[in-house]
């Protein structure tokens, strides 16, 4: 197993749960133990990539559920929060699966948007909503923007997703602007992760597996901060 060889390096290691691809609570009880086993006390539980469930988990919630009925050694559980209309499953249904998942879990990581001010409304109203859980700000690293763009089609990010899918993926380079730079997008966000009410407490890279790259503008960036 990749997260038992790399804890066993030193890293701190975060093992994604995927609902619908456990089996059943035998599964699910299997996988808590040889996680805890490894001395790793935290994971993410997402729903899973795939229309029909393996298992009678359907969706995060129904896994967090089952975890907690199971019992754990686990100290924090992350879940996904959704700035943006996803293109495949409708807003009621993301803002439900926020309150039925919140009780289990310690923090949440907002998926990719490329809108400060659409993820700033975002945070504000999951407070509003009178759910305390920290955040962690999704933000992709400094990816090819084309390359962006195929990934956001495939995991059905909002509005240019919905467009990509009525008008094929040639269309979407008019969509995109030519040099992403998470670093723009940060300092626009600037404010909003400093309010304290906010709850902003780090920020989660999506490298897309571009980990060097990423690496290097993370530590670019703290050196131009001063840190």
């Amino acid at each position: 197993m990749l997260a038992e060889r790399l804890a066993a390096q030193g890293y701190h290691v975060v093992p994604h749960l995927a609902a619908r691809l456990i089996e059943g609570r035998v599964e699910l009880e299997n996988l808590i133990a040889q996680i805890e086993s490894m001395g790793i006390r935290e994971v993410f539980v997402v729903a899973g990539d795939i229309d029909q469930p393996l298992g009678p988990f359907d969706g995060a919630a129904s896994l967090l559920r089952a975890m907690a009925q199971l019992g754990h050694g686990l100290k924090e559980i992350g879940i996904t929060g959704y700035p943006e209309s996803h293109a495949f499953i409708s807003d009621e249904t993301t803002i439900q699966a926020m309150f039925d998942k919140t009780p289990f879990a310690t923090y949440i990581v907002s998926q990719i948007c490329f809108d400060a001010a659409v993820i700033a409304t975002w945070i504000r109203r999951v407070r509003h909503r009178g759910v305390d859980a920290p955040i962690h700000v999704g933000l992709p690293g400094p990816v090819d923007p084309l390359r962006l763009l195929r990934l956001s089609r495939r995991i059905g990010l909002g509005e240019s997703a919905r467009f990509l899918r009525r008008h094929g993926s040639w269309l979407g380079r008019l969509t995109l602007p030519r040099a992403y730079s998470p670093g723009a997008l940060l300092e626009r966000l600037g404010p909003d992760l400093a309010a304290p009410e906010n709850r902003v407490v780090g920020l989660h890279l999506f490298t897309f597996n571009e980990v060097d790259k990423t690496e290097e503008w993370r530590r670019a960036e703290l050196t131009r901060l001063g840190h």
